[in-house]
């Protein structure tokens, strides 16, 4: 372990190439954590492209093994949804029992931020999936309440670069359709929204599930650090 990784190393698995989302994530890190990325291929967001994943993400674990990290992190949500969440249980403890690591998906983070926050029910909006149903049903599984996914306009590709100020508008309206909803869930790291979680938790009075805020807040729990970061919402600012 080198000296400025004295927290922890974490091995982290992206989706696709060149993602914004890996830059927030480390600058919300506190000192002392390291992360070894590595990226799969997906170019195009499309479920046949995420179904054949699940082989790429094991190898860049067998990998990330070898070089002793201290946990595991095979982000994205698509590839492990479609699985299932009994699916995605299963591989995880597979993969714990064959590497002898500390594994999380994405979407076990997801659902792990939430029973923190103690939300129950809650509306969404992403733009992996053209059939929302996928997702309402991992979480449906998982013990949840969804009460609306919505999807983000434009193709795939192009989503990393609608205004935070837009998506904070589709958002609230979701929302206000839903007044009983208890969370906000933001499903993908292609959005570039860290500027507005804590403004809808502050207007709306709900906690916002944002996919790098949880990452970060996972990490840390994992690795047995504490160190609480205002201007994210509650999750970081209290409960790391």
């Amino acid at each position: 372990m080198v000296y400025d990784c004295w927290r922890g190393m974490v091995g982290m698995i992206k989706p696709t190439k060149g993602s914004g989302s890996l830059v927030e994530l480390i600058k919300m890190l506190p000192d002392g954590i390291g992360v070894i990325p590595l990226f799969n291929n997906v170019r195009h967001g499309k479920i046949e492209e995420f179904q054949s994943a699940i082989p790429a993400y094991e190898e860049k674990i067998a990998e990330l093994a070898e070089d002793k990290v201290d946990l595991i992190h095979p982000a994205g949500t698509p590839p492990f949804m479609l699985l299932g969440y009994k699916g995605e249980a299963e591989i995880v403890r597979r993969w714990e029992r064959q590497f002898g690591i500390p594994i999380f998906t994405s979407g076990t983070n997801q659902v792990a931020a939430m029973k923190a926050l103690k939300i129950q029910k809650f509306v969404g909006i992403g733009y992996d999936f053209d059939d929302t149903s996928i997702v309402a049903k991992y979480f449906t599984d998982a013990g949840f309440e969804v009460l609306e996914l919505g999807k983000l306009p434009g193709p795939w590709e192009e989503v990393g670069r609608l205004s935070s100020k837009d998506i904070y508008y589709q958002a609230k309206r979701l929302f206000l359709r839903h007044p009983d909803a208890d969370g906000i869930y933001f499903q993908g790291g292609k959005l570039r929204i860290l500027d507005i979680v804590e403004e809808l938790e502050q207007d709306l009075g709900v906690p916002v599930i944002h996919p790098g805020v949880t990452q970060c807040w996972e990490i840390q729990k994992r690795l047995h650090v504490r160190v609480p970061r205002s201007g994210y919402g509650r999750l970081l600012a209290e409960l790391p």
